[in-house]
């Protein structure tokens, strides 16, 4: 055989398998593509809760806050801050808003006191007594009238006429007034409207008259200004003590 022939063969054999050569590189350059895996476990799927959103809500989840209007009671206070600032040279803002808030907090204390002090006196005559008490429509002598005209007033006509319209607590009042103008006539001691029963027990200087005009003091007080029913039975005993006094005043 020629070496032509021979080299022929070997051309057409190398021709021959050049195809089958890329086949098998191709193969295995694209082989790693069989060789992929898939993840086999189990997916658990998670709900949300219908009012997952309330958890959210509140001041921690608000992005987004605008300052409130400041209304006249914040600027008034903030005035009050800024005057107590001012005058006693204080220089945290917090410290003179503290002091305008117990300053204004004590103001008001004592205008509703002084409110409700003029309400309870309007309310009042000049005895002490409620006008719109059960006695506000009983007819009394003007207090001040009978008080400085006390030496010509005749306190025994007064009595009768109270007792006969039964004004027990009025006729108690004549009484005790009947007291005072004897001993102011005694010289015993010395009226002024102005003052106190206890003034004019501090003037008495017997010993037992000044005991019982202490326990008349006491009936008057608490028949008259504490507006206390007083039944016949009481009258008559607060009656013979009045009575009592009043004559060893007279006799001395």
């Amino acid at each position: 055989m020629s070496k032509s022939f021979v080299l022929l063969l070997l051309l057409v054999g190398f021709f021959l398998e050049a195809p089958i050569v890329v086949a098998q590189k191709t193969t295995t350059k694209h082989q790693p593509k069989s060789e992929i895996k898939t993840d086999s476990s189990a997916i658990t799927l998670h709900n949300f809760n219908s009012n997952f959103k309330q958890k959210y809500k509140g001041n921690a989840f608000t992005y987004e806050f605008k300052t409130p209007e400041k209304n006249g009671w914040d600027r008034f206070k903030e005035a009050v801050a800024a005057f107590f600032k001012k005058l006693f040279n204080i220089s945290d803002g917090k410290t003179s808003m503290q002091i305008a808030t117990y300053f204004i907090r004590i103001s008001a204390f004592a205008i509703i006191s002084y409110v409700f002090y003029l309400l309870i006196k309007a309310l009042m005559n000049k005895e002490g007594q409620w006008l719109l008490g059960k006695d506000s429509s009983k007819k009394v002598i003007d207090s001040y009238d009978l008080e400085k005209n006390l030496q010509s007033v005749d306190f025994e006509k007064l009595i009768q006429k109270s007792l006969l319209e039964n004004e027990y607590r009025l006729s108690i009042r004549y009484y005790y007034l009947w007291v005072l103008k004897q001993m102011t006539s005694k010289n015993i001691i010395d009226w002024d409207p102005e003052k106190t029963n206890s003034d004019y027990l501090n003037e008495i200087k017997n010993e037992a008259l000044k005991a019982h005009f202490d326990y008349l003091s006491y009936l008057y007080n608490y028949t008259w200004y504490g507006a206390f029913d007083l039944d016949e039975a009481g009258f008559v005993k607060a009656k013979l003590a009045f009575e009592k006094v009043i004559k060893s005043i007279a006799n001395e």
